[in-house]
């Protein structure tokens, strides 16, 4: 019994042994056909990962190779276009060339057909000059024969004669002349002259055109200029003035002709020396507050004298343009006080005539209104007067005043008149105008100086503060016709070499006296 349950463990263990050898061993075979068949889908999975690539790796080249066979077609066609433009303009161009060749060969064609003419003709004349030449020595020759005179001798001989016959003549043509001209030159000398030493730039304008500023210290004079003159150069600049800074303690001068940029630039640099800030923007932001200065004064000023003259009525911009009259001098006369003077003038000579004067009132303040733009414009200040009035609708009495108060027209209205009277009257009061007195010594001197420099002048005298000279002659050397000639000849040269106001009568006096003595 033990012998049977021995076997049966024996043959149970064999038979475990067994059992576990065959599934060991199917154990094995299935792992290693498992394995087998990983692998294998490793593997196809690798070749269709690596198909894949190489797809798209051919996918990407064959549209690289397009981008790129575009990009080049693109450049291309760009490179031809540019290479056409560029082919088009040389050949413009190169026709452009011909052409001026063309024109400039047809130009030469001309100018060598023109010079050969030209030579010709030079050739021509040449020959008829010596042709002209032997006529004229044989015809001097003639003459030189028939006269028994050499050509210098005759020459001489009909100069002289002219001489004679001509000095008496031209004696008389200059009186009548001198006659007829006289009384046109009586009307408008007076205006001439005047406006002619308003606009000179003598010594007596040089005091009406400058202005003296002055300065806390001679520090100042430095900062004024600044670095390497900017600050000058930019006050000149902007106001059109020239600043003198020499050697006069504590002051500068301004000068300029035109009074209202003088007083801007003044009120502007006294601003610029009482703030002390100098410098380029700080001038440039001064002068303008300066120039709104100067147009609220001057429009004070007119509305002043439209005010103090008893006006209405005076269109806005000939208000202005009183107000600038208040910088306007004449031989030191205020111009504006001028205008005021003939305007109360005229009015009260008015009244006494017993008409209305408002009418004489309005052209007197008005008759110089042209002097607030005789720098500007050109023409005499009566011109410019009269424009402005018409431009300005002033009534045809007013610009006929305007117009006569100098004489250029013959006054016809009595208005006209009594503003040419209270003009003069206002122009000659004591103290109303003023001249330099060494200047006027030097005119004095000039002008006796240049008389006795003609021959045959004994003694001059300028008489009448230079409105004469009295030119004394010797009886032998002038006779009555080279009186006429001399004072011509004077008159010539005083206008030439003198600056002066007004007119100088040139009087010359020839006297033959004979003596004798009863014993």
């Amino acid at each position: 019994m033990h012998v049977d349950l021995y076997v049966c463990i024996i043959i149970a263990v064999v038979c475990a042994v067994v059992a576990g050898v065959i599934c060991f061993i199917w154990g094995t075979e299935h792992r290693k056909k498992t394995a087998e068949y990983t692998i294998g889908s490793a593997e196809q999975e690798a070749k269709r990962i690596v198909s894949d690539a190489i797809k798209t790796a051919e996918a990407k080249k064959k549209e690289a190779i397009l981008e790129g066979k575009d990009e080049i077609h693109r450049q291309r066609t760009e490179v031809e276009r540019e290479l056409n433009e560029r082919r088009k303009e040389v050949q413009r161009q190169e026709r452009r060339i011909q052409q001026k060749e063309g024109t400039l060969d047809k130009k030469m064609e001309a100018l060598e057909a023109k010079e050969e003419v030209l030579n010709n003709k030079h050739k021509q004349v040449e020959e008829r000059l010596a042709e002209a030449d032997a006529l004229k020595k044989s015809q001097f020759d003639m003459l030189e024969k028939i006269s028994g005179f050499t050509m210098e001798q005759a020459k001489e001989y009909l100069l002289n004669s002219l001489d004679n016959e001509l000095t008496h003549e031209k004696a008389v043509k200059l009186m009548e002349f001198e006659q007829q001209t006289r009384e046109e030159a009586e009307k408008a000398a007076r205006e001439i002259i005047s406006t002619a030493i308003q606009r000179c730039a003598a010594d007596h304008v040089a005091e009406a055109t400058i202005s003296v500023v002055p300065l806390p210290n001679d520090e100042m004079k430095g900062r004024i200029i600044g670095r390497e003159g900017r600050n000058i150069r930019a006050i000149e600049t902007m106001t059109g003035v020239d600043l003198i800074i020499d050697d006069t303690p504590e002051a500068i001068t301004l000068s300029c002709f035109e009074p209202v940029r003088r007083e801007v630039a003044r009120i502007a640099l006294e601003h610029l020396i009482a703030d002390g800030r100098i410098h380029p923007a700080r001038i440039e932001e001064t002068i303008e507050k300066a120039r709104r200065e100067v147009d609220a004064t001057i429009k004070q000023e007119g509305e002043r004298a439209v005010l103090e003259a008893g006006i209405n009525g005076i269109h806005p911009e000939l208000v202005k343009l009183l107000g600038r009259l208040r910088y306007r001098t004449s031989y030191g006369q205020n111009v504006l006080n001028h205008s005021l003077e003939v305007s109360y003038l005229a009015g009260m000579m008015a009244s006494e005539l017993g008409i209305d004067p408002s009418v004489a009132r309005r052209a007197g303040l008005l008759h110089d209104i042209g002097k607030a733009l005789d720098h500007e414009i050109e023409g005499s200040h009566v011109d410019i007067g009269v424009e402005v009035a018409r431009k300005y609708k002033e009534n045809d009495a007013v610009i006929h005043a305007i117009q006569a108060h100098h004489g250029d027209v013959e006054a016809k209205s009595i208005a006209a008149c009594l503003v040419q009277a209270a003009d003069a009257i206002s122009a000659a009061r004591p103290g109303a105008r003023r001249e330099n007195v060494e200047n006027y010594i030097k005119r004095l001197e000039k002008l006796e100086e240049l008389a006795s420099s003609f021959e045959g002048v004994e003694q001059c005298f300028a008489i009448q503060a230079g409105r004469e000279i009295r030119i004394m002659v010797k009886p032998e050397a002038v006779n009555d016709d080279q009186m006429v000639l001399l004072a011509r000849q004077i008159c010539k040269k005083i206008e030439s070499d003198l600056e002066y106001p007004g007119q100088i009568k040139v009087n010359i006096i020839r006297e033959s006296r004979a003596i004798e003595y009863a014993k």
